[in-house]
């Protein structure tokens, strides 16, 4: 068996990498090769009315990418990947997981869909804010609807400053949402592999209302009582993710809220704080999933 861990063609840092190398040496470990190969190959091929298999040799992928096009291919060529297209789009698009986690009594912020638009001229719509300031209220969080590690975050105080990120993320997909100020720079970070709580890290900044490690913050190991378990449990079966990082707010009277959810969440800083072995976990629950499948 030989598998392939796809990563982003242009994302070089080392905190990026950590994990697909990570996933490398516990897959060798269980007697497994995997290469770990950029995605730079133009790898999405369709020609003459057929998707060109350019990953042979390969029994499955682990994709460490956000590249729906070319992990779509790879779902339609029956390659084992892991996860899959459904859940990486909907994980990947902030105001599209929400959407999917609606109505299944998930408690969450309230949330408003940004206006898209399309003309960089246009100004913001005094009725625009006039329906976020009743709905939401100050202070309201404007998120850029892609985007990671705290970035594309905007805390907004008053109508001025609203006014001025909305012109900043106007012409991009975004969200507004309810800002928790029982939470404000501390959240709690759960991470799922195969349907299974494996451990929690509560995160911090004592400077910033975003919690986030990338934005400066830190972290601490945490105990998951069994509701919250129970929530990350349900949000992974939802989102149909093989692998996620959930962050949960603290809302008012110890209620948890679903804030975000990542399928490629990175887990240095989850490993270095928790000591438990993500990557390994993560191997381990491919390997059984993949010899489950062959013996049917």
């Amino acid at each position: 068996m030989k598998g392939i861990i796809l990563v982003n063609a242009y994302y070089d840092s080392k905190q990026y990498l950590y994990q697909p190398m990570r996933l490398k040496e516990e897959f060798f470990k269980a007697g497994v090769n995997v290469d770990v190969v950029k995605n730079d190959f133009y790898g999405c091929e369709v020609a003459q009315g057929k998707i060109v298999n350019k990953l042979k040799g390969y029994d499955f992928c682990i994709y460490y990418d956000k590249d729906k096009y070319l992990l779509k291919a790879i779902e339609r060529l029956n390659i084992p990947v892991f996860n899959g297209y459904c859940a990486v789009t909907a994980c990947d698009d902030k105001m599209l997981t929400i959407i999917e986690l609606a109505n299944n009594n998930i408690k969450m912020p309230k949330t408003l869909a940004g206006l898209l638009c399309f003309d960089k001229s246009e100004q913001i719509k005094e009725q625009s804010l006039n329906i976020i300031e009743r709905e939401i209220g100050y202070p309201v969080v404007v998120k850029k609807s892609y985007g990671s590690q705290g970035k594309g975050v905007y805390l907004a105080a008053d109508r001025q400053e609203l006014c001025n990120v909305l012109n900043e993320v106007k012409c991009e997909p975004h969200l507004l949402q309810q800002f928790i100020g029982e939470s404000s720079g501390r959240d709690l970070r759960v991470i799922v592999i195969g349907g299974k709580v494996i451990g929690g890290m509560l995160r911090s900044s004592l400077g910033d209302f975003r919690s986030n490690l990338g934005a400066g913050g830190s972290a601490k190991v945490c105990d998951i009582d069994q509701n919250t378990t129970k929530i990350a449990k349900k949000v992974a079966k939802i989102l149909n993710l093989d692998y996620c990082g959930i962050d949960f707010l603290f809302g008012e009277g110890g209620e948890m809220l679903v804030c975000e959810v990542n399928s490629n969440a990175f887990f240095y800083g989850f490993e270095s704080c928790t000591q438990i072995n993500v990557a390994a976990a993560y191997a381990s629950f491919v390997l059984k999933k993949l010899n489950k499948g062959r013996k049917k």
